[in-house]
């Protein structure tokens, strides 16, 4: 049986975190817009008080859940490159680790963000911190010598584009690749792009 101890650092019992997480896996599977808290609450073995106490409302719920998902997208995509001291190596890895991270978000899940005003701004949030990271990797290479002079803001801004292309599902529809292997495929063409 779970407690409900608090976790010091997010606020939440053990269990409330659990639910988060299981939401998170089923929003990315499966989207979120056509659940009712009733549905929630029955494929998650949990009353509907208690996903209230987690927010006030479905779309609050999903606000929710989207931040929790990209809140840990961003730690573990920070976390694969803290080590990486090549910055050639350390865009690829950012990126693909990018790509890693919204590998499990389904065309239901893209779909539903896309028509949620607030999940939107969260997500076009993320992508231009990721996009402003780029440009931070890019210069550090561009200092040390390692990539040709490049404007990383204007690099940036191109890497920004298609990164929201990507998330929006067009380069999908247009290429037929998924965001994963959209990312990997961004990386390799950056890196032969700026690389000395």
């Amino acid at each position: 049986m779970t407690t409900a101890v608090p976790s010091a650092a997010t606020g939440l019992t053990r269990r409330q975190a659990e639910l988060l997480d299981q939401l998170e896996e089923l929003f990315l599977a499966e989207g979120f817009a056509r659940f009712t808290l009733e549905d929630l609450a029955v494929r998650l073995h949990c009353s509907k008080s208690t996903l209230y106490a987690l927010a006030e409302s479905k779309e609050q719920l999903a606000q929710r859940v989207i931040k929790h998902f990209f809140r840990k997208a961003t730690e573990a995509v920070e976390a694969s490159t803290v080590t990486v001291r090549d910055p050639a190596l350390r865009v690829a890895a950012y990126l693909t680790a990018v790509a890693g991270a919204l590998a499990p978000a389904g065309p239901a899940f893209h779909r539903d963000l896309d028509a949620f005003g607030p999940g939107r701004e969260i997500y076009e949030r993320n992508t231009g911190l990721a996009a402003d990271r780029v440009r931070e990797l890019i210069s550090d290479g561009v200092a040390q010598g390692r990539f040709r002079e490049v404007h990383p803001a204007l690099v940036a801004d191109t890497v920004t584009t298609l990164m929201f292309r990507i998330g929006r599902g067009d380069t999908a529809r247009a290429t037929g690749l998924d965001d994963a292997t959209a990312y990997r495929e961004l990386a390799a063409l950056l890196l032969r792009g700026i690389t000395l």
